[in-house]
This record gives C-alpha cells, sequence and structure tokens, in this order.
C-alpha cells in the first residue's frame, strides 16, 4: 500500500481531511492474488462501481459499510489486482465503529494520547513541585495537577497522531498506531484532541490556577503547532526547537505551587531543552530507514552518523552544566549533586561511546548501539528529578552554600 504523503504545509487541508469524507484512488499495478484478496477484503468496505470517467459522478468508497457489491452498480467487476492509494486511512478500519467492540475503541483512543511519553512527563512534573514547596505539597494539588496535565499532554499527542498518520504508515516503529491499524478515525481522534483540550485548560485553571492552564495550553500549540505541523518535516532542528513543549512540565509544576514561574524552574526547563536532543537522535539513528522512506528530515536522515554522535556529545555536556547551575540558584544539597554528577557523568560517557563508534565508522546498529544511550537517558532524567524531589526532603548543605 503506497500513501499519499500529506502536505505538511497545508493545515486547512489536513483540518479538512480529518473530519471530511474519504476518497480513493485506485491505481492498476499487478499484486499476487493473495495481495489482491487482502486488500479488497480489508481495504475496500464497497467495491467501486465500474462506472467509466466522465460517464457519471466520479465513483467513491463508502468506508462506513461493509458488504458485497451493491445491484445497483452497472458494469462488470472491477479486477482483484489493484493498489488501493488513500488519501486518509480511515478506509483502513476492519470494523466500523457501530460494530467494533468497546474495549477496543477506549484502547485505540487511550493509545493516541502516547501514555509511556506521558509518563516521562509527569517524572519532571512531580519533583518540581518538591522542590518548589520545599517539602510535600498537599496530595490533591499533586493529583489535580497531574490530572491536569496528563489531559493537556494526552491532547498534544493525538493532534500529533492526528497530523502524522500518513507517514506514521510508512514507518514500522508507528505502523501499528490507531489512525494507520483504523482502530480509530481521523474524525473522531480530531474531536478528541480538542475536547482533551478544553477539558485540560479548564481543569487546571479552575482547580489549580490560570497561569498553569496558560502554560499547559502553550505546550499543546507548541507540540501539535510548532513541531508537529511547521518544524517536523521541514528542518533538521525540528526535535531542537520542537523540543520545547515537553520542557514545559517543569513550568507547569511550579507555577502549580507558587503561582509564578522561578529561577529553578527555568533552569530544569533549560536541562530538559539540552536532554531532548541526545535523547531523541539516538532513536532516529536506529530508524533512519524509516525517517527518510516518510521523508521526514531528521539529523541522523541528513548527516553523517559523526557529525550527529559530535552533536549529541556536545548537547550532554551543556545539559549536564545546567544541571550543575541548580545548585547555588535553588540551595541544592548533597543528595541532588551526588544524582547529578554520577547520571550526569554516566551520560556523557556513553555519548562519547557513540562518538567513538561513529568515527571508527560504524554502521551495525549491533555495533554503533545508539538505543543504549536513548534508554539510559530516560534513566537519567528519572534519576536527576528523584534527586531535585529527594533534597528537599533529606538536605545536606554543601560547604559555603549553608
Amino acid at each position: 500500500m503506497r500513501v499519499v504523503p500529506f502536505g505538511a504545509a497545508e493545515p486547512a487541508a489536513f483540518f479538512a481531511g480529518a473530519l471530511g469524507e474519504v476518497s480513493v484512488s485506485v491505481l492498476t499495478e499487478d499484486l499476487s492474488a493473495a495481495e489482491a484478496y487482502v486488500l479488497m477484503t480489508t481495504l475496500v468496505r464497497e467495491p467501486m462501481c465500474a462506472t467509466p470517467r466522465g460517464a457519471g459522478p466520479e465513483p467513491r468508497y463508502d468506508t462506513g459499510r461493509v458488504g458485497p457489491r451493491p445491484a445497483s452498480c452497472a458494469g462488470p467487476t472491477p479486477p482483484l489486482r489493484q493498489r488501493q492509494s488513500v488519501t486518509t486511512l480511515e478506509s483502513t478500519r476492519e470494523l466500523s465503529p457501530a460494530t467494533r467492540p468497546w474495549r477496543r475503541t477506549v484502547r485505540a483512543y487511550v493509545a493516541l494520547t502516547k501514555p509511556r511519553i506521558i509518563e516521562l512527563l509527569l517524572v519532571t512534573t512531580v519533583p518540581v513541585m518538591f522542590l518548589a514547596q520545599r517539602g510535600v505539597p498537599s496530595l490533591s494539588l499533586i493529583v489535580l495537577t497531574l490530572v491536569g496535565g496528563s489531559l493537556s499532554a494526552g491532547a498534544a499527542n493525538t493532534f500529533n497522531m492526528v497530523y502524522d498518520r500518513d507517514i506514521d504508515a510508512q514507518m514500522g516503529r508507528t505502523q501499528n498506531r490507531p489512525l494507520v491499524t483504523g482502530e480509530a478515525t481521523p474524525r473522531g481522534a480530531l474531536i478528541f484532541a480538542f475536547v482533551l483540550t478544553a477539558l485540560s485548560t479548564a481543569w487546571l485553571w479552575l482547580l489549580v490556577n490560570p497561569l498553569s492552564a496558560m502554560l499547559s495550553l502553550a505546550a499543546i500549540l507548541l507540540y501539535a503547532v510548532g513541531y508537529t505541523m511547521i518544524l517536523k518535516r521541514r528542518t533538521p532542528q525540528n526535535i531542537v526547537w520542537g523540543g520545547i513543549a515537553g520542557c514545559m512540565p517543569t513550568l507547569i509544576g511550579w507555577s502549580a505551587v507558587t503561582n509564578s514561574v522561578g529561577w529553578p524552574a527555568i533552569i530544569l526547563f533549560l536541562v530538559i531543552f539540552f536532554w531532548t536532543p541526545p535523547h531523541y537522535w539516538p532513536l532516529s539513528m536506529s530508524f533512519t530507514d524509516d525517517y527518510a522512506r516518510a521523508g521526514v528530515p531528521m539529523l541522523p536522515v541528513v548527516e553523517q552518523m559523526t557529525t550527529v554522535a559530535r552533536q549529541i556529545v556536545a548537547y550532554s555536556w551543556v545539559m549536564v552544566a545546567c544541571s550543575l547551575a541548580l545548585v547555588p540558584v535553588a540551595d541544592m544539597g548533597w543528595v541532588y549533586v551526588v544524582a547529578a554528577l554520577v547520571s550526569g557523568g554516566l551520560f556523557v560517557a556513553e555519548a562519547h561511546r557513540l562518538l567513538t563508534m561513529a568515527k571508527r565508522g560504524e554502521t551495525k546498529q549491533s555495533v554503533l548501539k545508539p538505543m543504549r544511550l536513548f534508554h539510559f537517558s530516560i534513566t537519567y532524567v528519572t534519576l536527576l528529578f528523584l534527586g531535585v524531589a529527594i533534597d528537599p526532603l533529606l538536605h545536606f548543605p554543601l560547604p559555603g552554600l549553608a
């Protein structure tokens, strides 16, 4: 199946395509009988009438109906040897929404929110609340902030999946996402995203504070529009500036407690900003062919591996420097310092290992092993922010900072 690329420069067409009817063009090409059978039974909900071009309205598929070719169709049955070229992927669903089990639908819509990414964002929210409180904030405030933040992140991720459904279908890593498999429809997903946006903004505004709500809304716009629509398909620096959205939980966590944005929150914002490229580029290095096939100019697609590895090392060092800048600004003690130095040292060491392998000309994933750094980068954030949370509770001041 070849998916017609959806233009990144046409957001108006994006919304029209997600909410409108699905049209299907048919390109004749030799396929095996098995392939033709699968295509005709899973992609086509109602076979197209064999109406000659110009003899009537352009034929369309009814993607909401399953059944035999209607008797009203005149002319011979179209040949089975066809390739389906779809402008949206709604026509790939196996069951119509009316017949699909509700649990399956719920799982699909939960998957649209990318729960694992939400977990990582929440890891950076709660510790900042502990730091802002210099202790344990009220449990109710933590829960309210986490619920609002989860809804907000879910909205941003759903917008991302709706817009990127065309390239997700071309990448092995993402081809099982709900909008590719047809478990959810573009129209339903887009409505879901808008509902989550409104709900998260109202939730934080009414139950936490307006500043946190506005920061949350800004994060949705930065990710859905700034990164997904504008940067991702246009520049190799997409993840650098697009990663700003992922830094916002540090500001939201601080503002939830203090109703302001302080310097400690800004420094932790910068830590995540400089962490994002060396976190994501190793993943891109592992799936270079996927991104190239989809036409996404990730840095490893357009640059040599040595160039990418050098930038990973540079960002890693700046990230560690920013993490240590928090010590004098927020009066951090030994717990945080040890966490920052140990986890940061291991991160930089792994980044340099990757650079060494790249300089040797290693291209095999089994030798280069970029995913080692990707996985450790998640461990790094967890350890660092665990130090942020524990240090105010078990504060052992450094000499000269007491």
